[in-house]
Order: structure tokens, then sequence, then C-alpha cells
């Protein structure tokens, strides 16, 4: 009889590396861990490559679905583990950023909402809510459209801000194509939003568009 870990053939040893080799582990090596329950295995290592080639790499795992991974032959044992791994990365850089002033480290604002809200297929967008003092009161995701275009309001944004008591917004929105350069419509929608904030006294701290590997643009440095 087989004892508890065994698998057919002659797999790897089901042993869990030290720690301090983890970092040593590439991605493929990493996730493969995720899946077989902290244990290297030859078979989960070679499925985590698999999904990651398939999605282009750690970044698209966050806006992955339950259905998708079970599709692609993951158990939901496996799936659920996946899952809780995103939810902790996106929890954990919720943490990074200074409750005080989100702002001054852009750079982690931009890194959460990226995991949080990256969809592949979907465009979404979603704000920021800032006091007076601009710090963090929370965020939500607002809209989710299609690969090309979600259709947007200001005053449905602005209605959050109201009922949350908001002093200052910070909107955002993930560029699914991956490359986070603006476009006519985005700078627009821009000048638009900030002229009914400003009516409703509501400060447009800025506007974040998220592309994919880590790579942001704040609308407001850019002008226009």
């Amino acid at each position: 009889m087989k004892s508890d870990g065994a698998t057919s053939g002659q797999e790897d040893a089901t042993h869990a590396p030290p720690e301090r080799q983890l970092h040593t582990l590439t991605d493929g090596e990493l996730l493969g861990l995720v899946l077989a329950g902290g244990r290297l295995f030859r078979s989960s290592g070679r499925l985590a490559r698999e999904l990651l080639g398939e999605w282009g790499g750690l970044a698209a795992l966050p806006g992955t679905s339950r259905a998708t991974l079970r599709h692609r032959g993951l158990s939901e044992a496996q799936a659920s583990a996946l899952l809780a791994a995103c939810e902790l990365a996106c929890r954990l850089a919720r943490q990074r950023i200074p409750p005080r002033q989100p702002l001054s480290r852009p750079d982690l604002v931009a890194h959460f909402l990226a995991l949080r809200y990256q969809l592949r297929d979907q465009e979404v967008m979603g704000a920021l809510f800032l006091d007076r003092h601009h710090g963090l009161l929370g965020e939500t995701e607002i809209f989710r459209g299609t690969l090309h275009r979600v259709t947007v309001e200001p005053r449905q944004i602005l209605r959050q801000c109201l009922l949350r008591g908001a002093a200052a917004v910070v909107v955002f929105h993930v560029h699914p194509c991956g490359d986070p350069i603006p476009c006519r419509e985005d700078l627009a929608f821009k000048r638009r939003m900030a002229a009914a904030a400003a009516l409703v006294g509501i400060d447009l701290v800025d506007h974040l568009v998220l592309g994919a590997g880590g790579h942001w643009v704040s609308l407001w440095a850019r002008g226009g």
C-alpha cells in the first residue's frame, strides 16, 4: 500500500522545501507548491507551468475564477487553495498602503488595485474614497464592462462618494489589453469627472490607469 502523498510512477519525493529556499523557487515551482499542498511534485509543477504559460504569468491569477480553474482541470481543493493565495496577496498589498496618506506611495496603491480588480477580458472602473486629509476610507468596483469600453457616468461615482462621506476621490480603471497608456476617451472622462466633482465639492485627486506587469499611468500627472 502506498503511503499518504505517494503517486503513481517514480514521482518526486513529497517533501516541503526549507523556508530559506522558497525565495529561490521559480513562479511555476511556487504555484506548484500551492497546488500540491506544500509539497514538491513533478505533476503539480508541470500543471503550474502550463497554467502560467496559458495565462501569461502570475499577474493574471487574481482575475481568474473558480469555474475557470475547475474547467482547466484543478480539483476543488486546488482551486480553493489558489484563490485563497490570491486573496492573501491582495490583503498583504492592501496593508502596505500608508493609512493616512495613501497617495504618498501611488505605486503601492496601483499594485493593490491591479491585484484586486484586474480581469483578463473586461475593463473595470472603481474608486478610492478619501477623507479631507486624504486618508483612505475604502475602495470599491463601480463598473465592469467589455474588452473595449465601459459605459461610465460620473454621477454614479459621486453618489458613492456622498454616501460614504468622502471629501476626495481617486478614480481608477484597468486596461485588459495590459497597456496603461490612456486613450482620448480616458482623458475626456477625466475632464468630465473633474468638472462634475467640483460642482458637488468633491476633490478628484487622480485617475489611475492600470496595465499589466505592475505598469500604471496617472492621468493627473500627464495632464490633458
